[in-house]
């Protein structure tokens, strides 16, 4: 009886040198063998920095995969470390599981190391991506600390609901939204330079709240080398939608005369306060007699009053002087329609030989000044910070000395507590751009990475 092929066996008939061959498929074959790909890994950041003895330092999110795989079952690890004095791989947590996992890193020293992260497949295939560690010093209120990265020179500060901060930087003209609670990167950013018409810095330094507007001040003072540059002579504004981690900015207005017009207020009133001389060509802010603007808040039950808190001169311009805050009645319609601006009565306040560094009310007209020194030379010079019920004539009352062993000086508070209360505390920020963070003698505003530059923030108990 003659049989036929099926189509697909006659598919398989191959006739070689005059041999027929059967090869029937699937035939005598062994079983097939699973196939997989060679794993992959990816990082949210490539470099991170961290702190010794920190809490709530930067995660640093690991995406794997390989293909023929369940994610889940593939294993993240640290293989090696450059530096294990400053972090070792057991040093290195991993949690999460599937595709995406969560690394953090305990620092165990000052300085730098290159940390790999490695994947293994269900196959012992491996891949590999390194992680570039930076780690800073422990510092005081450490367990009360969070480092806010991208920047090394935080400025100014306003509180954007829920925990988020927006914060300034004197180096740049960006804005920045940061989560308070947690050390790591911006959530948002923004940069106004080009509705401003500057490319150089405003050098921000002040800015204060009302309603969902924010204003912003430049220093209004002379560069490091004593030369004028205009952008510092800015005051801005921004319009606040939404609040906490949906905060969103849009630009407002600007006046940019405000320097011009107070030196020609104080040369009108007998150059009380020697602002032409101090805004000389060549004259450098940073001196006892110099003029540079760093506080920025509202008068007591005001919207229009705002008080210019000054860093110097001091008065009289000598050790021992009293801090400075000139008064702008109209301060709102300045910078919103350019109006020339009406001053008050200057304010003389006695905080202990320190000036303005900041300036912060509350809905209750409770005030926190930080005082600091008018000098530009380092970081462990006195802070302190002062309560104030914001009245001309009535005396500030120093709540206490900040600590000054720790990198960055004390620039700005979040937000003003209830200072009734018992208990109570508030987030201040430090610049750190002139700190040596990581013993390389680098300044952190000139890191290469802006993942590695970060300013300080901590609480303190203002209340008893």
């Amino acid at each position: 009886m003659q049989h036929s092929l099926s189509p697909f066996r006659r598919r398989a008939v191959a006739v070689t040198g005059g041999v027929l061959t059967l090869a029937l498929a699937g035939l005598n074959s062994p079983a097939g063998a699973a196939s997989y790909g060679t794993p992959t890994i990816a990082l949210s950041a490539e470099y991170v920095s961290g702190a010794v003895g920190a809490t709530g330092d930067p995660v640093v999110t690991v995406t794997v995969g390989q293909s023929g795989a369940d994610a889940s079952a593939l294993t993240v690890a640290a293989s090696a470390s450059t530096k294990s004095s400053v972090a070792g791989t057991g040093n290195v947590t991993v949690t999460g599981s599937g595709a995406t996992r969560q690394v953090s890193v305990a620092a165990q020293g000052r300085g730098y190391t290159d940390l790999t992260l490695k994947v293994t497949g269900v196959d012992g295939k491996t891949a590999t991506k390194t992680l570039h560690y930076a780690a800073s010093a422990a510092v005081q209120q450490g367990p009360d600390t969070r480092y806010l990265t991208g920047s090394s020179d935080a400025s100014a500060a306003v509180d954007a609901g829920g925990g988020y901060v927006l914060v300034a930087d004197d180096e740049s003209n960006v804005l920045r939204l940061y989560n308070g609670s947690v050390s790591g990167a911006p959530v948002k950013t923004w940069d106004f330079s080009s509705q401003l018409g500057v490319s150089k810095e405003v050098d921000i330094e002040g800015a204060t709240r009302v309603g969902d507007t924010v204003y912003w001040t430049g220093s209004l003072g002379n560069n490091k080398d004593g030369e004028y540059k205009s952008p510092r002579n800015t005051v801005f504004t921004t319009t606040v939608s939404g609040s906490g981690a949906a905060t969103q900015l849009s630009y407002g207005k600007a006046y940019k005369k405000l320097r011009d017009d107070l030196v020609a207020w104080d040369e009108a009133n007998g150059d009380r306060y020697g602002f032409a001389a101090g805004t000389e060509d060549g004259q450098v802010p940073k001196q006892v007699d110099g003029f540079n603007v760093e506080g920025l808040e509202f008068a007591p039950g005001s919207t229009s009053t705002a008080y210019i808190g000054f860093r110097a001169p001091l008065v009289p311009p000598k050790d021992g002087g009293r801090a400075l805050i000139v008064p702008v009645t109209n301060f709102d319609k300045v910078v919103a329609s350019g109006t020339k601006p009406v001053f008050g009565t200057p304010i003389e306040l006695d905080l202990g030989g320190l000036s303005v560094r900041d300036i912060r009310k509350n809905a209750a007209n409770q005030y926190l000044i930080v005082a600091g020194s008018w000098a530009a030379d380092d970081n462990s010079d006195p802070y302190a910070l002062y309560q104030w019920d914001g009245v001309a004539g009535h005396a500030p009352v120093k709540r206490m000395d900040l600590p000054t062993s720790d990198p960055g000086g004390w620039e700005a508070v979040v937000s003003v507590p209830d200072l009734s209360q018992s208990g109570a505390r508030a987030q201040l920020l430090t610049d750190n751009g002139s700190a040596d963070l990581y013993g390389d003698g680098t300044e952190a505003k000139d890191l290469t990475h802006p993942e590695w530059k970060k300013s300080r923030a901590a609480w303190f108990g203002v209340t008893n």
